[in-house]
């Protein structure tokens, strides 16, 4: 099977044959029809937070399941599923807990990579899933059946994206009808932010972003505003749509410290600050803890969304198909495995929403 491999951090792609090990107990193969593009594949390829080569990234992806493993329950042959990076036992304290994105149980593929290359050498399987390829071998539980009507290209971004963005809006922070948002980042999670805080009756929905066009975008989205900090004042801006008090939450969906700082500022008293993008290993934010206490704010880290697969995929895989969840109009363009690194290209020029490989 063909697959894009990386072998040096920072270096484009390679696309080569590999060969994948067949589904072992619990396991499944899923042939792909569509991986979506998400910056931590390019974080991870890029170096920023460490990992093994050569890898295969990829980890929002959907397609057919192919082969299953011995004693699968989850799943069966012919099943049009979302694969996703989180893998759940559920019988650790994380998934009893109800938090089964933090599942502390180590899988055999967690340990034994499933791919290799054509002299035999083990490849990392990146992120969990290593969907920039033609086929994938995952822990039963990191897939979830959907109805074969819905586009498998549109579901993809389901499995990372979606569920980061609007589950930190649901999940993570159980926003309530009636408070003020800010999403600062309006790419492909903040967007998804700005649609979970418009399911949730968030008003207003203030989204930030140096792009007027992404600006635009997030008010089709569910954004009520959109402010420019490079041509407004962000903090005066905010205030003047929340009474003068600043936002009951504010959702950082850009891995970057400056945005996470400048956050905790656009916060009302008692007001939320939501962690969701993940900013390069070792960088450290700075905030001064007195006034943090004196004004009775709180920081959440929000990983995943929170996410409760089983649960929250049905619904909104029925959001979707109701037209209250926007997928496919978060698709930018979909391009063919061999054109991976253009893809990532566009993403890095601020050109793309959403970039799917299709298959």
């Amino acid at each position: 099977m063909k697959a894009a491999v990386c072998y040096e951090f920072g270096k484009p792609l390679v696309i080569e044959e590999v060969t994948l090990d067949p589904p072992k107990a619990g396991e499944v193969r899923v042939k792909l029809a569509a991986c979506a593009i998400c910056r931590s594949d390019i974080h991870y390829a890029e170096g920023a937070w460490g990992g093994r080569l050569p890898a295969i990234y990829g980890h929002e992806a959907a397609g057919v399941v192919e082969e299953v493993g011995p004693e699968v329950s989850l799943a069966t042959t012919g099943d049009h599923v979302v694969v996703t990076l989180i893998r759940s036992c559920g019988d650790c304290f994380f998934c009893t807990q109800g938090d089964p994105h933090m599942c502390e149980t180590v899988f055999r593929l967690d340990k034994n990579d499933c791919h290799h290359d054509k002299d035999g050498g083990r490849i990392k399987q990146g992120l969990r899933t290593g969907a920039f390829a033609e086929y994938v071998v995952v822990e039963e539980s990191q897939v979830v059946p959907i109805p074969k009507e819905v586009p498998l290209d549109s579901a993809s971004l389901l499995a990372c994206g979606v569920i980061t963005g609007l589950g930190a809006v649901v999940n993570t922070a159980k926003v309530q009808a009636g408070s003020s948002v800010v999403v600062i980042g309006t790419g492909g999670v903040g967007l998804n932010s700005v649609q979970g805080a418009a399911l949730s009756g968030a008003q207003p929905i203030i989204a930030l972003d140096l792009s007027d066009a992404k600006l635009e975008a997030a008010k089709t989205f569910g954004a009520t505003d959109g402010v420019n900090p490079a041509v407004d004042d962000a903090l005066e801006a905010v205030r003047g749509l929340t009474n003068g008090r600043g936002a009951d939450f504010v959702f950082v969906t850009v891995g970057s410290v400056k945005a996470i700082e400048e956050g905790l500022g656009l916060l009302r008293n008692a007001g939320t600050l939501v962690v969701v993008g993940m900013p390069a290993a070792g960088a450290m934010a700075q905030f001064e803890p007195l006034g943090f206490a004196d004004r009775g704010q709180r920081i959440l880290g929000s990983k995943m969304g929170s996410t409760r697969l089983r649960v929250d995929l049905p619904r909104l895989v029925a959001h979707y198909q109701q037209g209250r969840l926007k997928l496919d109009e978060l698709i930018t363009a979909r391009y063919p495995l061999d054109q991976i690194n253009e893809a990532i290209a566009s993403v890095n020029r601020g050109e793309a929403l959403r970039n799917v490989i299709v298959f």
